[in-house]
This record gives C-alpha cells, sequence and structure tokens, in this order.
C-alpha cells in the first residue's frame, strides 16, 4: 500500500493557529534542509526548533501540522528594490544604462499619492509572490508620499526597510532646505522605530546627488539610530568618471574619504570596483547589495560576489526592481559568477548553492541590519517563512536539496508565504485582501499616469518595432 504523503493539515488553518507545531519533511536551517524536525510557532516568532518526535512530546496539547512534502525555509530577503517604479517596469527594456535620469525619476516625481499607494501594493506583492518575505526599498523620488510604501507593507504584509531620501542637490521630486531634510529624515527613524513590519532607513540616491557635509552627517545619523544608510555606487562608467572629474576620486573612495562608510552603509550596486575598493569596503564593514540581474538588463559590469565572499565583504541578493522571484535570483547570481569568473578560472563550483541561498536570505538580513530579526529560520526570529511544495518534478529524485533550490527552484512551487507567522499568500494569491481588484485599478490608471511623465525613451517598444516590420 502506498504511504500517504498529502498534508494532514490544511494551511488555511495556519492562519488561524496562535501557537501550532508545523513538521515539515524538511527544514532549512544554517546548516543545510535537515529532516525530521518541527518548528513551534508562537505570537509571530520560531519560539523552539528540535526533532519532531521530541518537540511535540514536550508539547503534547498543540496541533501539529504534518506537511511530508514541504520544505519550510526563510524568506527571500530583496536587498535592493524600487516599490514605486512598478508602474513603469517594462518601459526600461532594452534601454540604456543611467535609466534613473530619463525615466524613474520623471515617473516617480510625478506620481500623486494614489497612485505611489497603488505602485507600491502592486510591488509589494509581486515580492510574496516570488517569495520576498522582506524588501529594502531604496527610497521613493515622489514628493513627499513615502507614508504609502509603508501603508502597502502593512495592507500587503510585507516586511519593508524603507529609505527616507535626504537628497541636497537634486535627484528628486522636491529638494527641501538642507535642515528640513534633517528633521524629516529624523522624523523618519522615529516614526517607525519598533514597528512590527516597517524598518526606517534613510538614503541618498547617489554620492553626487548631495553634498559632502550631507553624505556625512545622514550616514553618520543613520550609524546613531541602528538604522541603514543606503546609495547607489559605483553602478554606471559615467558615474566614475563623473566623480573622478568632480573629485579626483572614484564614488567608492570619495564615500570612505569623506568616514562616510561602515556597516550601517548598504551600497546598491557596485559593479565597478577596483581591488582597492574590495579592500575599502570589507575594512569598513560596508554591505552590497549584489543586483545580478540589473547588470544583464541595464548595468555595465557583473559585481565581484564570489570575490567578495573571499575577502569576506557583506553582501546580500537584490533585485533592482527588476523582476520578483527568489529562486530565479538565485540562478542568476550564480550564472553571472559563472560567466564572468568562473569559466576563465576553471571554478566550476562558484560558490556552491549554500552561498547563494545564504545570499538570498541570512546574509541580505545582515546587510539590510536586520540580521537578529529575519533571513534565518532561528529561535527567537521572526516567523517569516516559505513552504515550498517538494513533490514537484524539478525536485524528484532530490540528492543534493540546496542546489536543487539555486537550480530548479521557481516561485510557482512556494504552496505559502508568511510574515510574522501569519499566512499571507497561498498559492500565488493574497488570503486576506483582494488582489484582483487591485490589478484591475493598475490597468485603468498606469497608462495615464505614465503618459503624463516627462519619460525619455531612446528606442521604440519591441511590439511597435513588430508592428513596422509587418506593414
Amino acid at each position: 500500500m502506498m504511504q500517504d504523503l498529502r498534508p494532514s493539515f490544511d494551511l488555511k488553518d495556519l492562519a488561524q493557529a496562535g501557537e501550532v507545531i508545523v513538521k515539515p519533511g524538511r527544514l532549512l536551517l544554517e546548516t543545510g534542509p535537515r529532516e525530521g524536525m518541527a518548528v513551534l510557532l508562537r505570537h509571530g516568532r520560531f519560539a523552539e526548533i528540535d526533532e519532531a518526535a521530541a518537540l511535540c512530546a514536550r508539547h503534547p496539547g498543540l496541533a501539529a501540522a504534518d506537511l511530508p512534502r514541504h520544505l519550510l525555509m526563510p524568506g527571500f530577503i530583496d536587498s535592493h528594490t524600487h516599490l514605486t517604479q512598478s508602474l513603469g517596469k517594462s518601459l526600461v527594456f532594452g534601454e540604456p544604462s543611467e535609466i534613473f535620469r530619463r525615466i524613474w525619476v520623471p515617473l516617480e516625481g510625478s506620481l500623486d499619492e494614489h497612485m505611489v499607494h497603488l505602485s507600491s501594493r502592486l510591488a509589494a506583492l509581486e515580492c510574496l509572490r516570488g517569495g520576498f518575505t522582506t524588501a529594502v526599498d531604496a527610497g521613493t523620488r515622489s514628493a513627499g508620499h513615502i507614508g504609502r510604501l509603508t501603508e502597502a507593507a502593512h495592507e500587503t504584509g510585507l516586511r519593508l526597510v524603507v529609505g527616507q531620501i535626504c537628497n541636497d542637490l537634486g535627484g528628486a521630486a522636491h529638494v527641501p532646505e538642507p535642515e528640513q531634510i534633517v528633521r524629516t529624515a529624523e522624523a523618519h527613524l522615529a516614526r517607525w522605530r519598533g514597528d512590527a513590519l516597517v524598518h526606517p532607513s534613510l538614503a541618498i540616491s547617489i554620492p553626487e546627488a548631495a553634498s559632502d557635509a550631507m553624505l556625512r552627517r545622514i550616514s553618520a545619523m543613520a550609524a546613531e539610530a541602528g538604522a541603514i544608510f543606503q546609495t547607489h555606487v559605483n553602478e554606471h562608467l559615467v558615474a566614475v568618471e563623473r566623480s573622478l572629474v568632480a573629485h579626483g576620486r572614484r564614488p567608492l573612495e570619495h564615500l570612505a574619504h569623506l568616514g562616510a562608510l561602515g556597516p550601517q552603509v548598504l551600497i546598491a550596486h557596485s559593479t565597478l570596483v577596483t581591488p582597492q575598493e574590495l579592500n575599502i569596503l570589507r575594512d569598513t564593514g560596508t554591505a552590497v547589495a549584489y543586483n545580478p540581474v540589473a547588470s544583464v538588463w541595464k548595468g555595465n559590469a557583473i559585481a565581484p560576489a564570489l570575490q567578495m565572499a573571499a575577502l569576506g565583504v557583506r553582501f546580500g541578493l537584490g533585485t533592482d526592481g527588476t523582476r520578483a522571484d527568489g529562486f530565479r535570483l538565485m540562478d542568476a547570481a550564480e550564472a553571472l559568477q559563472r560567466a564572468g569568473y568562473g569559466l576563465a578560472s576553471g571554478d566550476n563550483s562558484c560558490g556552491a548553492g549554500w552561498l547563494w541561498l545564504q545570499a538570498a536570505t541570512a546574509m541580505a538580513a545582515d546587510a539590510a541590519g536586520l540580521g537578529a530579526v529575519t533571513g534565518r529560520i532561528a529561535e527567537g526570529l521572526a516567523a517569516d517563512f516559505l513552504l515550498v511544495d517538494l513533490d514537484r518534478p524539478e525536485f524528484t529524485p532530490s540528492h543534493d536539496l540546496s542546489w536543487e533550490l539555486v537550480r530548479y527552484g521557481n516561485r510557482d512551487q512556494i504552496d505559502a508565504v508568511f510574515t510574522n507567522g501569519r499566512l499571507r499568500l497561498l498559492h500565488g494569491w493574497p488570503v486576506d485582501w483582494d488582489a484582483r481588484a487591485l490589478l484591475e485599478e493598475v490597468r485603468a490608471l498606469a497608462a495615464p499616469a505614465i503618459a503624463g511623465a516627462p519619460i525619455q525613451r531612446i528606442h521604440p517598444t519591441a511590439d511597435s518595432q513588430l508592428a513596422a516590420r509587418a506593414s
């Protein structure tokens, strides 16, 4: 007789259970996938982790969810994204670099409060569907609407590190006086301190969008508040050259010269880094968001993530708002290191599967300043996790699950997404709000919003080129 391996517990019931033991077929711990383990969820946290038999024996009165064909793993952490760019995400396909100047700044600056909310909610839904339980938003360039990003996080259940942009030399819809920027930054840090889902951060879009004094001050403010300071650095050749002309130093070197680097800093991209700059990152404890898909789609280079790992430079994986699929992000991260460095050196491992799992979860949480909050299945941390269906051809037979998740994983294999112990998505859709209604509203309003923005595209769309060829 065949063994019945169907779940003995309806996943929807986990949404109502305040205290429950979950017994997955595999549990992804920092030491790798383990069989025969279980977790006790209590008040939105991993209260206990032990062998299933021992845990159930200690708590005989608790309900136990038996999920023999599921993997329970940490939710992915997107260490760099832009929630208010979701309405125009495919406008950048095929465009040359520095698209923020021609597309993102004009688009974000034209969004009213309602459109900021719609964009943020759509992006949060995409994140959760892709297995991201946490996203690090680099800050919206829309004027005064950052509260709608945080509202979207609370409505959808996405854990969000949200940056307050502090530019004093441009690069945003509105640039206040320096002291007003500082007061707004202080209010932002205070407003979200201790929130269950929203974590405040400070940001400057790129170093050249702020004065040296503001760069130093904002980075120091973030450090004092236990928050992270975000900025885009060494991403494009033209930006590196502008910094050399203006300061005689590359952007990362200039931040180091100012004393604006440190463990509180999260640098997006760092694709164009010299050996000396890698040493600067290591020596200052500065973290990096490695955005592999962004490198392919619109970048100048690939961040040397394997070299960063070897040197001990802190880094996590980020999407840069390209596509929200944590599994495909890991695959891209490994594939670009293989294409950029591994093939030339005969490195067939390229960090091995475990590195990219770590970079998408625990390492990304550390880079985001959330290492003590999320990113791992560990006692006391927030119960931000995924239930992945292993009863799929891609995982059968299974010989090395860590590698299989990197190479064969996809978001359609995620059955459930939890943050703070609450079920947020089941089979790709929210359990407590109407995502279909959101999509209908976006379809109705996105085109007029984009049409009213002073966007400059270099190339026509692929659809229009095909139509022209056919005519």
